[in-house]
């Protein structure tokens, strides 16, 4: 009981240990439990089937033969859910979506009806036996065709709506106009700056294509008028809000569960219309219906990501101190405005684009254009298109320092907002609430020494021989996490808190639940950890759980990097509460006041008697036994947290890739990653998700693209197509770090699972057009594919065959 005070910190396995997860136990043999796991009485299965064509009327839709199929119990169309009212639904965006198409298709792959059989196999012979004649209609995916005067029609539904949810729309195909900053102040510091610089780019159109795809099963009591459904969701609350709106059914008497979850990175925050439909299906039937989609149908038509096409300006001196900062972007958000963004900022987070640096005037310009793709751009490892805003800084800056025959890192260094400066308000009004930036570029020059490689490449390009062309790329971003402030950011009008519940049992173990959802964080290691730390309770015996809410405090989800930043910041207030009442507790069986005791590690002590003292075990016993009079029995507390402020981590990565001149084949020498999230938790854990993170920015830099031809058809939508990295093609990644702790975060804790993908992405192709700068060469586009970079070598006359 009087052990040293190493060894009983030790013992608690709290925040800063690097303590294996304790999830992965039930995964490692293959017990997780996922959508596809749940077996109900009686259930059925649903399949969907989907439009061929990406423009085209329904001119008529047979169900006769599908009906005929042995097993098939039931087609639903539009028609049979207007009735219900629930052919369209709302979107995060404020827009609405047909849940199955009504009159006419928008995209390829779209839902036009479900089958739903008693296996999956008939169900799926039911699908290829619905027979539906289509008219086809004028096509267009690219963004800026839809919005010339004489482009088709594409949401007939909005027909004479001048205004969207967003403001006015100037065209029939237009969804919003977004801005931000001042450009007035912009436009004059370029008018009179002595040096500019501009350069478009394409983001291209990616996917999170997480392990398990999207699924769902519903099932309705009717005798109880109650829907409890299992759902691929990171937000289950806010899915039991939105049902709870689309099917009239009172909030208390539906139940979504969210079970282990195999992925998510952002793809799994909306509502799909699977999972209306297999909802609207069990209401009807009276019986459990469940659907599963396929890979193909999960890269064809769930949220996909990014799609911007991007032109970045940026004004300086002759020396490269830049004056200001100039953006205007294209967004295709495909057939309908589902993104999930914040509803006041349909552009997200964009405005985050001034990065790191100090730049007095900003000015962003966004729209948002219907296309005939898939809808529902989302977040991917990110939060809220931050992804793009800091591949176009960090662009942009690269492009300068070319035109200014500067050093990437002497520029960075020069515009850094400086340490002294924090808090630092933006141009575009955001509170960065801590930094070091040039603490933590130092560290990474001297790591991988920066002067050698560029000595190294120097001489290299002198060499008419060398088979290799060798780039050397370095981004310092800024990432905006922790969605987030209830006054700026909502989902629906529902602000965007988070909220903890832990109770202690008599014993002196713990249970808490959380309103977000794990994807493969490792909520149940980390969060018992801050527990154990601010409560003197070994993490081991601290039971987490997520996903159920019924039994969860309501919770806006795991997205954005919200973990820590909110739900972590829940779950210590939450134990602070309890941490009051437990000195309370202490100084009764104490017999001293409040005032005679102090805290260390899991114990109250009688001060300057370390032989006088209960810890938290003793007083867990007594708060269910001996509390004293005029205090409650028990030990538990409920927190919903409202952060004042985002959190804002921030990495310095540095890549060096060389290029076979014959080939176009890349390969990755070295990728040196240094993050900051503040305070970290569990160092395992943040190794672990960086790895993720730059892995799959590794993927999207170098491979994956979801394009379509002037049809409309989508190309790549298979894995046999779309590239993901194995531990073949995956380079050897190196961490690093420093630590500046969040001012008003409880723990200073800030956030870190999607800063490695966020700032690896530029990272990649800062390396690989600076393997071509010495040619001329500003910019060129991802996926930086074997083949593309040998169209680019040949287009810079490095190889003529």
């Amino acid at each position: 009981m009087n052990a040293p005070i190493t060894d009983r910190e030790k013992a608690l396995m709290g925040m800063g240990e690097s303590r294996l997860r304790k999830e992965d136990a039930r995964f490692i043999q293959g017990k997780g439990n996922y959508v596809d796991d749940i077996k109900l009485p009686g259930m059925v299965h649903m399949d969907i089937v989907r439009s061929p064509l990406a423009h085209a009327r329904i001119k008529k839709i047979n169900k006769e033969a599908a009906l005929k199929v042995p097993g098939v119990i039931a087609v639903l169309t539009a028609e049979d859910l207007k009735p219900l009212k629930l052919h369209w639904m709302p979107t995060l965006a404020g827009d609405v979506a047909a849940v199955l198409a009504d009159g006419k298709v928008h995209f390829q792959m779209q839902e036009v009806a479900v089958v739903i059989a008693e296996d999956r196999y008939a169900a799926a012979d039911g699908v290829e036996a619905v027979e539906v004649e289509y008219e086809e209609l004028p096509v267009v995916v690219d963004p800026f065709e839809a919005l010339k005067p004489g482009a088709p029609v594409i949401r007939e539904d909005l027909a004479g709506k001048t205004e969207g949810a967003h403001g006015k729309r100037n065209h029939h195909n237009h969804i919003f106009s977004w801005d931000a900053g001042d450009k007035e102040a912009t436009d004059a510091a370029f008018a009179s700056a002595p040096v500019t610089v501009t350069q478009d780019m394409y983001y291209p159109r990616v996917h999170p294509c997480p392990l398990e795809t999207c699924g769902s099963v519903a099932s309705f009591d009717p005798v109880r008028g109650e829907l409890t459904t299992y759902i691929t969701s990171q937000a289950p609350h806010v899915v039991r809000t939105v049902v709870s709106l689309l099917s009239g059914i009172p909030e208390s008497k539906v139940r979504i569960i969210s079970p282990d979850i195999g992925g998510g990175f952002g793809n799994k925050v909306g509502v799909y219309p699977g999972y209306v439909c297999s909802i609207v299906a069990s209401i009807v039937l009276g019986r459990p219906v469940k659907w599963v989609e396929d890979r193909i149908e999960n890269l064809s038509s769930t949220a996909f990501a990014r799609d911007y096409h991007m032109t970045g300006e940026l004004a300086a001196t002759a020396d490269g101190k830049i004056l200001a900062l100039r953006t205007n972007v294209v967004a295709d958000h495909g057939a309908f405005d589902a993104c999930a963004d914040p509803t006041k900022f349909p552009a997200g987070l964009f405005h985050i684009c001034s990065g790191s640096y100090d730049i007095k005037a900003a000015y962003c310009k966004v729209d948002g254009v219907y296309t005939n793709k898939a809808p529902g751009g989302v977040a991917y490892r990110c939060s809220f298109r931050v992804t793009e805003a800091v591949y176009l800084i960090e662009r942009m800056v690269d492009v300068l320092a070319q035109k200014l025959n500067m050093d990437k890192a002497e520029i960075r260094a020069k515009n850094f907002i400086k340490k002294e400066q924090f808090p630092y308000t933006s141009a575009f009004g955001f509170e960065y609430d801590s930094g070091d930036y040039q603490t933590a570029m130092d560290k990474v020059l001297k790591a991988v020494d920066y002067k050698g490689l560029r000595a190294e490449q120097a001489k290299k390009r002198a060499d008419p021989n060398c088979p290799t062309l060798m780039g050397i790329g370095l981004v310092t971003f800024t990432e905006i996490v922790g969605a987030g402030p209830s006054k700026i950011c909502d989902i629906l009008g529902i602000g965007m808190f988070d909220s903890c519940e832990i109770r202690v049992h008599p014993t002196g173990s713990a249970i808490a639940r959380m309103g977000t959802i794990s994807q493969g964080q490792g909520h149940q290691t980390t969060y018992a950890q801050i527990i154990a730390t601010e409560l003197g309770l070994p993490s081991e015996v601290i039971q987490v759980e997520e996903g159920d809410t019924s039994t969860a405090p309501y919770g806006l989800g795991t997205y954005g990097s919200r973990s820590t930043p909110v739900a972590g910041a829940a779950i210590a207030l939450a134990a602070r509460k309890i941490h009051a009442k437990a000195k309370k507790i202490a100084a009764h069986l104490l017999e001293v006041s409040e005032a005679d005791l102090e805290w260390e590690i899991d114990r109250f002590k009688v001060k300057g008697n370390d032989g006088k003292f209960k810890t938290m075990k003793d007083i867990a016993w007594a708060a269910y036994n001996q509390a004293p009079p005029g205090l409650e029995p028990g030990l538990e507390a409920v927190h919903y947290y409202d952060p004042p402020n985002f959190t804002f981590p921030f990495g310095i990565y540095l890549c060096v890739v060389d290029i076979d001149k014959g080939t176009g084949e890349t390969k990755i020498r070295r990728f040196y990653a240094l993050d900051d999230c503040g305070t970290r938790i569990n160092p395992m854990i943040i190794d672990g998700q960086i790895h993720g993170g730059l892995t799959e920015g590794y993927a999207v830099a170098m491979g994956q693209l979801l394009s379509f031809d002037k049809q409309g058809n989508i190309q790549g939508n298979s894995l046999m197509d779309y590239f993901l990295p194995t531990a073949v093609e995956t380079p050897k990644w190196e961490t690093d770090y420093t630590v500046t702790p969040s001012p008003h975060h409880p723990i200073g804790a800030k956030g870190v699972a999607e800063s490695p993908h966020v700032g690896s992405i530029p990272t990649f192709t800062s390396a690989m057009v600076d393997a071509f700068a010495h040619l001329g060469v500003t910019h060129f586009n991802m996926p930086h594919t074997a083949y593309r970079v040998w169209q680019e070598l040949k287009k810079n006359g490095v190889v003529t065959n």
